[in-house]
């Protein structure tokens, strides 16, 4: 079985992201450290209500990607491009970015204290929070192995 990080253990989170220099090159991938962060946050705010999410699939291959994605031990594989990397950074260092993307993750929690709300994935559909955890762990894994600070 896999171990994913649990995005609720947000002191660990924030000391394996800054164990992580500006500079530090991906193992793959093309993505800086910055960008890195920057696209967590992004990704976040499609689930803390600042963005609203999108999904092109029918709702039956939305399922089953769904059922792939989010209730497997299956690892996001290496070097999946979704999109182009932007040219510029949205913050000022990679530390103020991760200080973003505390407050995003503060900001998914609040969002989801209202009973029966979800969020719509790009390929999954619309998810639950327990869903939302269960992903964002896979998704911050993905990146955090990528950067060599998960095992």
């Amino acid at each position: 079985m896999s171990t994913f990080i649990n995005i609720n253990n947000r002191e660990q989170l924030k000391e394996l992201l800054l164990l992580i220099d500006a500079d530090t090159k991906p193992l793959w991938g093309k993505m800086t450290p910055q960008q890195m962060v920057e696209h967590l946050i992004v990704s976040v705010e499609y689930t803390n209500g600042k963005k609203i999410g999108i999904c092109d699939r029918s709702a039956e291959d939305a399922l089953q990607a769904k059922q792939w994605g989010v209730y497997t031990d299956a690892e996001i594989p290496k070097n999946v491009i979704l999109g182009t990397l932007p040219n510029e950074y949205s913050y000022a260092s990679i530390e103020l970015a991760i200080e973003q993307l505390m407050i995003e993750l503060h900001n998914f929690d609040s969002y989801f204290k209202l009973s029966g709300i979800t969020s719509v994935h790009g390929g999954f559909g619309p998810m639950n929070h327990n869903e939302w955890l269960t992903w964002h762990g896979k998704h911050f894994t993905h990146h955090l192995k990528q950067f060599g600070v998960w095992p």
